[in-house]
């Protein structure tokens, strides 16, 4: 558990313009898996959710606060706020869709190439997968995916 007190920035709108909060990169070296590691983060006692670590450019790193957030926080720029890091206990950041879990107890092939992946494919895999509501549309998906057959754009 790291508890800091940060003031909220913002990035400049060429690089996005997110409300952003650093942290120091002597930090994330002290972390499990350094940049690697996803998080819990907790702002102000009052606002809570899973993150991964961004560069920022400098060797530093930044989590997103999503405007939503910000809003409910009442913040602006250069507000300082209390934040708590906790290193999240799922790896990926989002709960396995029980659809995928059982295709990938069931297909030892297909379970082999999600192990494969990285943290983030793993994540868009899951995005993809239940982005439909239909169980068996949903399956399709996750084999397309695994399969090779869906190529994930890189923005």
């Amino acid at each position: 558990m790291i508890n800091l007190q940060q003031p909220l920035l913002k990035l400049e709108p060429r690089k996005g313009g997110y409300h952003y909060l650093k942290i120091d990169k002597e930090l994330v070296n002290k972390m499990p898996k350094k940049k690697g590691t996803r998080l819990i983060i907790t702002i102000d006692d009052s606002v809570s959710y899973s993150c991964g670590l961004n560069h920022l450019g400098d060797g530093n790193f930044f989590i997103i606060v999503a405007g939503k957030y910000v809003k409910k926080l009442h913040k602006n720029e250069g507000d300082p706020v209390s934040i708590l890091l906790n290193e999240d206990p799922n790896q990926l950041g989002v709960p396995m869709p029980e659809v995928l879990e059982v295709l990938l107890a069931q297909d030892k092939e297909l379970n082999m190439k999600f192990e494969k992946l990285t943290d983030g494919k793993k994540r868009s895999l899951i995005y993809y997968t239940t982005s439909v509501k239909d169980i068996d549309r949903q399956v399709q998906k996750a084999i397309a995916f695994l399969s090779g057959e869906v190529a994930m754009k890189k923005k």
